[in-house]
């Protein structure tokens, strides 16, 4: 350990924030978990990347590498190891205007993006909210407000610059390293430090967005009915349903349906949003053309002790009416956990089903339940969550990365089928065959 951290002192060039430095506290924590690791590195470069991870594997010290530090799971702190902290690796370049091309650092935030886009008309279909960091959101899909027409964030990528374990710098796109370039493409941080990312971004005008909101006892019409629309509305359309919000009165909370349509023809969003207005009373109406970027909103730091707890899984076509059928059953229960239910499909489901290591494709919804409190409350609340998920069994399958909670084996089983598993094995092997990178939903080498 002594010359290894003598070797780190001498070859890193950013910050090293050790066990009773003032800034420790902050340092070793992510928005979502606590931690206490021996050292948080804050690299300058992509040599300090690999002095980070250089030291590391001589240390033998357990490795996170945090991006945003959004992730449920805690993924971006450790006790006792290392934590590089890619936070300062964060600038936003477009590099060639003809074809929109657009290098993002590892550190970068997707806030961060949208508002250096935004002048120059462009923007990437990424997640909702703007401190959530565009590697951990990336790497593992990236559902948000353009999702159905221009795809998840992983779809848009098309290179990036990776420090491997062995501290080597590699290029992965689909001309080099392919097998690299599919893998990190809903693998997740399994393969190496992503240092860059290439994304084609796309023109975008301002957008048509805001929240619509039902009473309560409407949920499951608004629900059915709302699913039938998603159906076959434009591309353009997409959709987020939230019921049972916790802190707007549980299952007497009103239903909100939020909605994106990427355009800002009003004729056109007009045409693909009223048939949502028309599933029931509407109590609140707030839509209107806003700026793309500020559709994002801001990430919510919990006060200490509260825990989140998401699930999520998927739900194909066929199963599609049972599933919001026992959604807003649930919903209008006692205990019922927040559930939040979104639109896929569309241009997600036209990137053939082995093009990436995200295996989802054919879903038409994504939902989530997520239960919140200090540990006590969440514990309490496991029995009643799981008879939730015994009836939604037969109906749903998979799991998506960025909304779980923990990192078991069942967990890894549902984001990757088995031949996904099996074929991220061989490139985890190649990669990383010591698993240095096992902060995350953790693909063993084959």
């Amino acid at each position: 350990m002594g010359s290894a951290l003598e070797t780190l002192r001498r070859d890193f060039g950013g910050d090293i924030v050790e066990p009773g430095a003032a800034e420790y506290e902050s340092a070793s924590r992510t928005v979502l978990a606590s931690g206490s690791p021996a050292h948080v590195l804050r690299p300058e470069s992509v040599a300090d990347v690999r002095a980070a991870v250089g030291f590391a594997v001589a240390a033998g010290l357990a490795l996170s590498v945090r991006g945003g530090g959004h992730g449920f799971a805690g993924f971006g702190t450790n006790d006792g190891g290392v934590v590089i902290d890619l936070g300062r690796l964060a600038d936003v370049q477009v590099v060639d205007k003809e074809r929109h091309l657009v290098r993002i650092g590892g550190g970068a935030t997707w806030g961060r993006v949208a508002a250096a886009l935004a002048p120059h008309g462009l923007a990437i279909s990424s997640g909702d909210t703007r401190s959530v960091g565009v590697g951990g959101l990336t790497l593992t899909g990236g559902i948000g407000w353009k999702v159905r027409k221009y795809g998840l964030a992983l779809d848009s990528l098309v290179a990036a610059e990776v420090v491997t374990a062995d501290g080597e710098v590699v290029s992965a796109s689909a001309a080099e390293n392919p097998d690299l370039f599919w893998a990190i493409r809903g693998g997740g941080g399994n393969f190496g430090i992503v240092t860059a990312f290439h994304f084609a971004a796309h023109p975008t005008t301002d957008v048509f967005h805001g929240r619509i909101a039902f009473p309560a006892p409407a949920a499951a019409g608004v629900l059915r009915g709302w699913a039938d629309h998603l159906r076959t509305a434009p591309e353009e359309l997409t959709s987020v349903v939230n019921l049972a919000n916790p802190f707007a009165g549980g299952p007497e909370a009103p239903v909100d349906v939020l909605v994106t349509f990427d355009g800002d023809d009003p004729a056109l969003a007009t045409r693909a949003i009223d048939p949502i207005r028309r599933l029931g009373t509407v109590i609140d109406d707030d839509v209107a053309l806003r700026p793309y970027a500020d559709t994002l909103v801001e990430g919510i730091t919990p006060p200490p002790g509260i825990r989140f707890a998401p699930r999520s899984a998927f739900v194909d076509p066929e199963h599609v009416p049972d599933v919001v059928r026992i959604l807003a059953e649930v919903a209008a229960s006692e205990r019922s956990p927040l559930i939040s239910v979104r639109s896929v499909g569309g241009a997600v489901s036209r990137v053939p089903d082995d093009a990436t290591a995200y295996a989802h494709r054919r879903a038409e919804l994504m939902f989530v339940t997520t239960v919140a409190g200090p540990q006590p409350v969440v514990e309490a609340a496991r029995p009643g969550l799981a008879a939730i998920w015994e009836r939604l069994a037969p109906h749903v399958s998979g799991a998506y990365a960025n909304f779980l909670a923990a990192a078991t084996a069942e967990d890894v089983a549902a984001i990757y089928p088995a031949r996904t598993r099996e074929r991220l094995a061989a490139v985890k092997r190649r990669y990383d065959p010591g698993n240095l990178f096992a902060g995350n939903h953790n693909i063993r080498p084959a």
